[in-house]
Order: C-alpha cells, then sequence, then structure tokens
C-alpha cells in the first residue's frame, strides 16, 4: 500500500517503513505527526485519487531527526565586467519515517 502526500508543497509517494526529508515541520523528535492532505492512495491495482484530497485519510509518521542540507552555492558571474557574487543557502529538513497509512 502506498500514498502520496503533500507537504511543505512538495508531494512525496510514500509507503509503511519509508523514511523522506521533508520541510521543517515543528514537532519534537521522536513525535508522531498526522498528514491529512493524502492526494492518493494505491493498494495493488486498486486506486483511490482524491479531487483534489481523499476525505477521511491520513498517514502517520514519526519525527526522525532535524537537520540542515548541504550547502548549495549560487554564483552569478557577468564575464569581462569584474562582477561576481557568491553567496550559499542551507534548507532546514525534518527527516520522518512513515509508520501506517489510513484509508478512511
Amino acid at each position: 500500500m502506498y500514498a502520496v502526500i503533500k507537504t511543505g508543497g512538495k508531494q512525496y509517494r510514500v509507503s509503511a517503513g519509508d523514511k523522506l526529508k521533508v520541510e521543517a515541520l515543528k514537532a519534537d523528535e521522536g513525535q508522531d505527526v498526522q498528514i491529512d492532505d493524502v492526494l492518493m492512495i494505491g493498494n495493488g491495482d486498486d486506486v483511490t485519487v482524491g479531487s483534489p484530497l481523499i476525505s477521511n485519510a491520513s498517514v502517520t509518521a514519526r519525527v526522525v531527526e532535524h537537520g540542515r542540507a548541504k550547502k548549495v552555492n549560487i554564483v552569478k558571474f557577468r564575464r569581462r565586467k569584474h562582477h561576481r557574487k557568491q553567496m550559499g543557502h542551507r534548507q532546514n529538513y525534518t527527516e520522518l519515517e512513515i509508520t501506517g497509512i489510513n484509508a478512511g
């Protein structure tokens, strides 16, 4: 059984036991979170698609850790103009372990 969920402006295909890194959530490590934005649930050939969400469906997950991703370097360069601008960015993330899918 798998589900497609939406969190942090992105969509993820998850099943029980998966670990994934999502945008930072306000939850403590070890705490269980419930994600109600379920777009699709599939179980073999049986697929349920929401319009846009499936009512009464949810995915439960446990917060494994919080962290910061690798640095992304941004370089703006104009040739022959003696212009070079360099910046960096590190995004905060929350690592989740999917514990269950409730089809509703």
